[in-house]
């Protein structure tokens, strides 16, 4: 190769000290400025140049000729009183040259503080926090998260929530602040940075937090962002010897088995598209449910707790029933880890098992010392329940959690009833071809149509309907989609005024805020699913046994909430307190939890008629459409 020349050398060296940032510009300048000033000194003293005019002045010299032009190099205003052309001409261009050196050193200084200051808005440094909830990753759902720890924090002593994201660290708070009006007492720590680096998880501290929240972002292949980043803290370098409280969202039940092999027993995976298909099935066969679930998820309000009790130790499962006044009692957690929910009534509650109960905290579940609790059985009455019979369900949309919620509907129905399906802008014929192999009882009719054209709607005759479910395209903008839904609930309305009959209506919305908006649609349940996953995953984040309860709860197998004809268990239009609703349950086998006004299901202020957990020792008059909420089997 040929020899570099000088000149390609001082190019090379001077790109390489530049690249240094600010620090590279000022040496530049330095030796620019100490160059200049020498060259004018020697010019002083070389033509025996005089500070003066007058004859005897003395020539100034070498190193006061320098001074003199390095004072006019770093200040003009110091050229105002020369005299003398010759010096006046030296002066002048070391003024030059010093207002081009100093409106740089200024600029590069000013552009510098810039720098950094944008570096520390980034985020970069060090999280020194203990006992946080650490969110890794950024979705949707991460508002709704915040909301409910805040909620759970409200009682704690300096709270703090830490989210790392790899986005800009300006915008995620700019976000977080037009999104969420009062932090109360938490405080919120946003640093940049990428959830899969063991590098950049270090720096939020995850050894120090008591939880760590991982969600799945809006990518296609979600599920290995998340699996990758439980991964770097499950194997990371400097993690702590103690398991993490982890708790991540998996979407695709396909990722579960390779999730689990990298959770290390320390990671509860919730499998978001597969626990809102589930509740969807459950609630567009029993108006309220969704309601019921959102009680129960959210932490403003009564929601589930574990409570040891010793006193208990030897009494039946019924006991422990009417053993608490302010709290309801929904199953057993064993000394073995394992959640008897509902389980028959004479189970024994043995030694070292906790009580399952819906209290509004967890210093709320207190024995009640009672030994009479004024059970009325004279107002007991049995309504015989309904066989079951064929049903059609009307789906209207689509999106990929269509086939499991038909997949659960299954388990439900009874043979021979058939789900129609219409869509448009969509393909679903090879998941339809692939669903009708594995349904036992559901047949299924496929139709391509705009489920906002009126005469679409019209010519399905949706009154000969039992159950109407509408789901949003997730393919398009999530306020477009929702728009989509709106438009469907009104054309429903309308038609179902002018059949005069109540339709079932179970209808699913991408943004929890257009759920008012849903209201005057007058639909019965709004399955906002990004909200629920955020409140279960808030709720395992808080207490990981919660999930040993949930997978119960959301099983076609086994105890599961329903609500039922208030008449099935005592006689309507006369007050009655709830330890007649219990025993009378109980009798049935089944645990009451609450109870659902109808005439109070359009009204939000009072939960949609739902009451969940109520002081047992108050009366209720209940009415024929009225129903009570229990756990039960079936």
């Amino acid at each position: 190769m040929k020899k570099p020349s000088f000149g390609e050398k001082t190019r090379y060296y001077f790109e390489n000290t530049m690249s240094a940032g600010p620090a590279g510009v000022i040496k530049w300048l330095a030796i620019i400025s100490l160059f200049m000033v020498l060259i004018l000194g020697l010019l002083i003293l070389v033509f025996g140049i005089k500070g003066s005019p007058e004859p005897e002045a003395e020539n100034l010299g070498f190193i006061e000729g320098s001074w003199q032009s390095l004072m006019a190099t770093l200040d003009s205003g110091t050229m105002g009183g020369d005299e003398g052309w010759a010096f006046r001409g030296v002066r002048f261009i070391a003024t030059l040259g010093g207002i081009f050196l100093i409106s740089i050193l200024i600029g590069t200084i000013s552009s510098g503080i810039d720098e950094k200051l944008d570096e520390l808005k980034k985020g970069r440094s060090r999280v020194l926090e203990t006992n946080h909830t650490l969110i890794l990753g950024w979705s949707e759902k991460v508002f709704s998260i915040i909301l409910e720890i805040i909620e759970a924090n409200s009682n704690q002593k300096k709270p703090s929530i830490v989210i790392l994201a790899d986005r800009d660290k300006v915008e995620m708070e700019d976000e977080i602040r037009s999104k969420i009006e009062n932090l109360k007492n938490t405080k919120v720590i946003i640093r940049s940075g990428s959830p899969l680096e063991s590098s950049d998880i270090a720096v939020v501290s995850p050894n120090e937090a008591r939880s760590i929240i991982v969600l799945a972002n809006e990518e296609a292949n979600a599920d290995t962002y998340v699996i990758k980043s439980v991964l770097a803290l499950t194997n990371g370098k400097n993690r702590k010897k103690e398991a993490y409280n982890i708790v991540a969202e998996i979407k695709d039940p396909k990722n579960m088995e390779a999730a689990e092999l990298v959770g290390n027993d320390e990671t509860v995976f919730v499998l978001s598209a597969d626990l809102i298909s589930r509740i969807t099935a459950q609630t567009c066969r029993q108006s309220g449910l969704s309601v019921v679930y959102s009680e129960l998820l959210q932490f403003d309000g009564d929601e589930i707790y574990f409570q040891a009790e010793p006193k208990l130790a030897g009494k039946t499962y019924k006991d422990t029933l009417f053993a608490y006044d302010k709290s309801t009692v929904i199953g057993i957690l064993t000394k073995g880890e394992k959640a008897l929910i509902n389980p028959p009534m004479d189970t024994v509650f043995n030694s070292g098992d906790s009580v399952i109960a819906i209290s509004e905290d967890d210093d709320t579940v207190v024995l009640s010392g009672k030994t009479k609790f004024d059970i009325q059985e004279n107002f007991f009455n049995r309504m015989a329940d309904k066989p079951a019979s064929i049903e059609r369900t009307l789906i209207l949309g689509w999106n990929a959690r269509g086939t499991r919620i038909i997949e659960e509907l299954d388990n439900y129905v009874a043979a021979g009833s058939e789900v129609m399906i219409v869509a448009d802008g969509v393909d679903i014929a090879d998941d339809l071809a692939d669903l009708k192999q594995s349904l036992q009882k559901i047949k299924i009719v496929y139709q391509k149509g705009d489920i906002n054209d009126k005469t679409t709607l019209v010519n399905l005759k949706t009154e000969i309907y039992d159950h109407i479910i509408l789901l949003s395209y997730t393919d398009i903008d999530v306020q477009e989609s929702d728009a989509k839904t709106l438009i469907c609930l009104l054309h429903l309305r309308n038609l179902s005024e002018k059949a005069n009959k109540d339709y079932s209506i179970v209808s699913e919305m991408l943004d929890i805020r257009n759920r008012e908006l849903g209201v005057v649609a007058k639909a019965d349940d709004f399955i906002v699913g990004d909200n629920l996953i955020s409140l279960m995953l808030s709720q395992l984040s808080e207490n990981k046994d919660l999930k040993k309860v949930y997978d119960v709860l959301f099983e076609a197998e086994g105890s599961e909430i329903y609500l039922k004809p208030v008449s099935r268990y005592v006689k309507t239009g006369q007050p009655v307190n709830f330890y007649t609703v219990l025993e009378s349950a109980a009798q049935l086998n089944e645990t009451a939890i609450g109870y659902r006004i109808s005439s109070l299901s359009s009204d939000s202020d009072k939960h949609f008629g739902v009451a969940l957990n109520p002081h047992k020792a108050n009366t209720v008059k209940f009415s024929e459409e009225d129903f009570i909420i229990v756990v039960a089997e079936d």
